[in-house]
């Protein structure tokens, strides 16, 4: 027999924590003394502390080893126990990825720089137009006139205001300084009349999007797509759908101020 102390050296296991697992029932003395109060454990007692030490060790809670001990949903527990530490893997692996980004980032020459986060896009109607324009630069005349084109056909429509969504999608998977592919889309809170170039439709939610916010003209914007595509590989995430444009702030609200305009880049994407 073995005093608490002795027991305690054995096993490296604290006196303080043979005491808790005492008192949560996992491993009670094989004696205690009624005088002093001296708890004595035997020696094969030796491989049950093993036991609970590797448990815990695994990750499991009190009551998931007492489970375990009793020989109830063993296997299922351990399964269990996997899928979530290697979710937790996953996401460590995000956050080790995330941390170097920054750390690279600090020695770019470039003075801007991305935080790139993950989030949900909703579901949301829209009414939309797909064209060709033969450079970024059209986008300040061909985009009024779509929704001057909308107004006209839908004096009543609303569009959405909590918060506003416009956006453009690109088609054409990859990047193109002329005759670009784009659809241009504006939430609304229903949908309209139609006219031979503007659609409504409803475009699903998407789980998950690498997105990264960039303040200035879009002249820069690549810069922010460099850095959101070279996340979204760091990360070991595939892309899955067409980039997005959000539009924040712009010429519309800024006037031709550009170093206030603020765009969000959304890039639909998933695990490998």
């Amino acid at each position: 027999m073995y005093r608490i102390g002795l027991f305690s050296k054995m096993t490296k296991v604290t006196i303080k924590a043979l005491r808790f697992y005492e008192a949560e029932g996992l491993l009670v003395p094989d004696y205690i003394d009624p005088d002093s109060g001296y708890r004595y454990y035997s020696s094969p007692q030796l491989s049950h502390v093993y036991r609970i030490v590797s448990l815990r060790q695994c990750g499991f809670s009190v009551v998931q080893i007492r489970q375990i001990l009793d020989g109830r949903n063993i296997e299922e527990l351990f399964y269990d126990q996997r899928n979530k530490l290697e979710e937790q893997a996953l996401e460590t692996a995000r956050q080790l990825s995330s941390v170097n980004h920054y750390l690279e980032s600090v020695t770019e020459a470039e003075n801007e720089k991305y935080d790139v986060i993950l989030k949900e896009l909703p579901s949301v109607i829209v009414y939309s137009c797909r064209m060709v324009v033969d450079s970024y630069d059209d986008y300040f005349t061909v985009i009024p006139k779509i929704g001057e084109e909308v107004c006209r056909v839908n004096p009543g429509l609303c569009c959405v205001d909590d918060p506003p969504y416009c956006f453009i999608m690109y088609h054409d998977g990859e990047y193109r300084e002329q005759r670009i592919d784009i659809e241009f889309c504006e939430a609304v809170s229903e949908r309209g009349q139609e006219t031979e170039r503007i659609k409504f439709k409803e475009i699903q939610s998407v789980k998950q999007a690498a997105c990264a916010l960039h303040k200035g003209s879009y002249s820069s914007l690549p810069y922010a797509y460099g850095a959101v595509f070279k996340w979204i590989e760091d990360n070991n995430l595939v892309i899955v759908g067409n980039p997005r444009e959000s539009y924040i702030d712009g010429i519309w609200n800024k006037n031709k101020n550009d170093s206030e305009w603020l765009t969000e880049l959304q890039v639909p994407v998933t695990t490998v």
